[in-house]
């Protein structure tokens, strides 16, 4: 599995980002809507592009599901090619978009634009009744297919890492109270996490 760490840099970044800046509030928004929007335990899916699985976010969901006791968080790594060694939860390849149904959930988590294959995938799975969301950094195309959009843009916009949004998402979807102290509370002690001790 590929694992990307966060950074000092990063961690001054989401620091500065719970100040009051609107984009936590967005961010909370995103999840609540994620939650909301699937109604079944493995009616999650995410998929990336071929050359781009969302491991990080799926592992961070999949943790938030069980720390938080919302089965319905619990994430479907969706695939494009899959190993024939690889596990059973693993296995999940691109025929289980094709049975994408209302209730369900199709996350799609790219930095990257949506090659056409994809796009024709989210499209097919909106008309039999799934709700789609995508994190990304601007797609235009992908975003038009969307019923929640959480945009990553370089810049003054997002004062964040798309793996750091991927972060903020999972905390903010795995919180029961939905509150914002109680997602500020959660935050801060995942900075101590990462960032450990002596980091100021």
């Amino acid at each position: 599995m590929h694992h990307r760490y966060v950074d000092a840099n990063q961690v001054t970044t989401l620091r500065a980002l719970l100040a009051p800046t609107g984009w936590l509030e967005r961010t909370r928004t995103f999840a609540l809507g994620l939650r909301k929007a699937t109604r079944s335990p493995g009616g999650l899916l995410l998929v990336g592009t071929p050359d781009d699985e969302p491991w990080h976010l799926t592992a961070h969901l999949d943790e938030e599901s069980r720390l938080s006791g919302i089965p319905e968080l619990m994430p479907t790594l969706v695939r494009w090619q899959v190993p024939e060694d690889a596990p059973a939860h693993l296995r999940v390849g691109l025929e289980r978009l094709e049975a994408a149904r209302r209730g369900e959930t199709l996350f799609v988590v790219t930095p990257e634009m949506a090659p056409v294959p994809l796009l024709e995938r989210v499209e097919s799975a909106r008309r039999t009744g799934a709700t789609i969301l995508a994190l990304n950094q601007g797609d235009p195309e992908l975003d038009g297919l969307a019923h929640e959009t959480l945009t990553v843009a370089p810049g003054a916009s997002a004062p964040v890492s798309f793996t750091v949004a991927q972060h903020l998402v999972s905390v903010a979807a795995g919180d029961p109270a939905a509150t914002r102290r109680g997602l500020r509370d959660r935050l801060a002690h995942w900075l101590d996490v990462v960032s450990g001790p002596g980091s100021g």
